[in-house]
């Protein structure tokens, strides 16, 4: 298992690549389900030009640990890896990577998910958007059910 929080832009799918074919036994994993969050352009009804993400050095990667090894237990994974970006973003740019392995589909799938929402919900990251119209912190997240 993998957990990364980085400031400079990476691409997800090699990513991903690389890390099956230096993390994983080949044929050990059967499903792989990925997730690739990409900053949007617009949030609450306005256009967004740009953000900063913050995060609490240390404390995020604690609880990122946590809520990945409850996953991987619960869902029986072989493995996860899990990239998310801090600083300044702009649209388009991709922000979190979360990439589960499993003997099967459902286990993955639902593993990704739970990841991805917990992550959402409960990870120290904290948003302030740049609009034409000055900045403002993003006081929630959009809801992913």
């Amino acid at each position: 298992m993998r957990i990364e929080i980085r400031e400079n832009p990476f691409d997800p799918w090699q990513a991903v690549a690389d890390y099956r074919s230096s993390h994983l036994t080949i044929g050990k994993s059967g499903a792989s389900a990925v997730f690739v969050g990409t900053m949007r352009d617009f949030n609450e009804g306005d256009d967004v030009q740009a953000m900063v993400l913050e995060h609490y050095p240390g404390m995020t990667e604690k609880q990122l640990q946590a809520l990945v090894d409850q996953s991987m237990s619960a869902h029986n994974l072989d493995d996860a890896l899990v990239i998310h970006r801090v600083g300044e973003l702009k649209p388009g740019e991709d922000i979190v990577l979360v990439a589960t392995f499993s003997a099967h589909r459902k286990a993955a799938f639902d593993a990704c998910r739970e990841i991805m929402e917990a992550l959402k919900s409960t990870a120290p990251f904290w948003k302030k958007e740049t609009l034409a119209s000055g900045e403002r912190w993003v006081e929630k997240n959009t809801a992913g059910w």
